[in-house]
């Protein structure tokens, strides 16, 4: 049986143009430089730099007179004044003085050249190939990444040369052209591993007894080396210690990247652009925001002269009210897309003003240890924001302090207590982690046990599997990989 009920129940919803503010807080300096280019060209009503012609108070009166009448309203649906500046408030008050003097429109040159498959095509040119030869060679460059190796099999070389390239050959003669390309500079180019590599860059060092058994040692006991079985190693080969430290030695002097060395490498590097700078002066801290993030906006004064000229004609045609509708369509995004920078622009600079403040003796000193526990909760609650609103600042901006540009979102990290009962950064762990690996033996280096009680003798009592965590984290091996001769 169908019933009828009425129900009611509290909802929330966000507004396009909440919604579109989020997003606009979420861009870093580049993405939103590029937002407000791509609004500027799609809104003929919204223009960039300063108004060169303001209205007087006169002119201003006028169009409250001309528009601010009820029939007008109701025709035009619409109130200029809302989108021009009002000149009772001196310019002084619409500006903020919390910019950098950063407002020059910067353009990152790129490096222009030579890509580094041409550099290994211009190689081939010296050789003499016939047809297929120089075809299966210039696949294979074609194949090098960026790093200067070929990761893929033979036999997958081999289908590709067929089906996309018509060359039907064998793997015997793919090995060949390889070796070929392996030839070419820099040296481990072609490589399909990196044990290839570092034995095609042995080869064409010079002969000498260091060499020949770091040669042995990558073609016969590369496993053995990789995880530092130096015992194993030892009694293999039947050498000393010394002999041992040396043919290592020469192996660490090679490229396991033998394309990053390539000079001429066009690949894109991304530039990242502060958001925030945070300078010392007078033993104070003082915060700015990029003034790129500051742009001056306003709204196209043809599009209010437009209105004027409606508001002049006696007779109004439908397409003159049809024109009408569009431009009060712009003029509504235009200034709300102005209001919107400007309240980013506020949402911006509390939050790292908030943050600055919350780790103060961080940016003072310098020093990770210094780092406070903080949560993205504990800055939503101080400037009484949403939670949402500090992630979006956090995770894509960025801040030029005395010590670097750093991701605000490192500045974040949980707390633990340490022997004293009170709250440490986790941050401040790992840094003393860090520098206590960094400061050990490195013929006998500290297990994690035994890392675990350095820790606790210093004050934080953790366990060895977060000791381990921590580790890794860093980006740190175990101490047997960690241990050299």
């Amino acid at each position: 049986m169908l019933k009828q009920q009425l129900n009611f129940k509290l909802s929330q919803k966000l507004s396009p143009q909440q919604i579109q503010l989020m997003k606009l807080i979420q861009l870093p300096t580049q993405a939103f430089e590029q937002r407000v280019s791509q609004e500027m060209e799609e809104n003929p009503a919204l223009e960039g730099g300063k108004d060169e012609n303001p209205l007087d108070d006169d002119f201003g009166d006028e169009q409250q007179d001309d528009y601010g009448n009820d029939s007008d309203v109701i025709e035009t649906d619409i109130n200029v004044d809302d989108y021009l500046s009002d000149d009772e408030i001196p310019s002084y008050k619409l500006s903020a003085n919390n910019y950098s003097a950063d407002d020059d429109d910067k353009q990152t040159p790129y490096a222009s050249g030579t890509s580094f498959n041409q550099f290994l095509l211009q190689q081939l040119n010296t050789y003499r190939l016939d047809e297929q030869q120089e075809e299966i060679a210039r696949f294979l460059v074609g194949s090098v990444d960026e790093s200067g190796y070929i990761r893929r099999d033979l036999a997958d070389i081999l289908d590709d040369l067929a089906f996309t390239q018509n060359i039907y050959t064998t793997e015997e003669e793919i090995e060949l052209v390889l070796k070929l390309v392996q030839g070419l500079d820099p040296a481990g180019v072609g490589a399909r591993d990196l044990q290839e590599c570092l034995s095609l860059q042995l080869e064409r060092k010079v002969e000498t007894p260091d060499v020949d058994l770091a040669k042995q040692i990558i073609d016969e006991a590369f496993d053995q080396f990789t995880k530092k079985h130096y015992k194993k190693l030892l009694a293999k080969f039947d050498i000393t210690e010394e002999q041992l430290r040396d043919a290592i030695q020469e192996i660490g002097g090679l490229n396991p990247k033998p394309g990053g060395a390539y000079s001429g490498n066009t690949r894109m590097v991304e530039h990242v652009v502060p958001d925030f700078t945070i300078r010392i002066v007078e033993g104070s801290l003082e915060l700015t925001l990029n003034g790129r993030n500051a742009p001056e906006l306003h709204v196209s004064r043809e599009y209010t002269n437009m209105l004027q000229g409606y508001k002049a004609s006696k007779e109004k045609s439908k397409s003159q009210k049809d024109a009408v509708l569009f431009i009060k369509q712009k003029l509504d995004a235009a200034k709300w897309f102005i209001d919107a920078i400007k309240q980013r622009q506020q949402t911006l600079f509390i939050t790292m003003n908030a943050i600055m403040h919350h780790q103060e003796e961080y940016f003072l000193t310098g020093d990770e240890r210094k780092l406070k526990p903080m949560i993205l909760k504990d800055i939503a609650d101080t400037i009484n924001m949403d939670v949402s609103t500090v992630s979006r600042v956090a995770n894509s901006k960025y801040v030029d302090t005395p010590y670097g540009t750093i991701l605000i979102k490192q500045l974040f990290s949980e707390s633990m207590k340490n022997d004293q009962g009170e709250d440490v950064s986790t941050r401040e762990i790992k840094k003393i982690l860090e520098i206590t690996i960094g400061e050990e033996d490195k013929r006998k280096p500290l297990t994690d046990d035994k890392l675990a009680q350095i820790l606790k003798e210093k004050g934080y009592p953790i366990a060895r599997r977060t000791v381990a965590k921590y580790r890794e984290q860093l980006d740190l091996p175990v101490a047997r990989l960690r241990k050299v001769i």
